[in-house]
């Protein structure tokens, strides 16, 4: 389809390390996700010394996330993200 506006895709970028966790968790290979993650960094060149670690604890995702348009301050909105108001079941700490 064509149209001037609209995205394609889904906001995950709040929960993308979690759902990989339960992914690789799902298939008994959680000892390889710091191995891929490792590798997409490199692949896309990313630089950084900052450490995370993640914890099997839930939590919910919010069932939205405001969205400011500032060139159009009425404009402003909701962003509705990947899962929204579901369980996540793994969640990223910062020692």
């Amino acid at each position: 389809k064509e149209s001037g506006c609209g995205c394609a895709g889904v906001f995950n970028g709040h929960c993308a390390v979690e759902m990989y966790a339960e992914a690789f968790e799902s298939v008994g290979k959680l000892d390889s996700l710091a191995g891929f993650i490792q590798a997409g960094k490199d692949f896309y060149g990313i630089k950084s010394d900052r450490t995370m670690k993640l914890k099997k604890e839930a939590w919910a995702v919010p069932s939205s996330y405001p969205f400011p348009d500032e060139e159009n301050p009425d404009r402003a909105g909701q962003l509705i993200p990947l899962r929204a108001g579901e369980e996540m079941l793994w969640k990223i700490v910062y020692p």
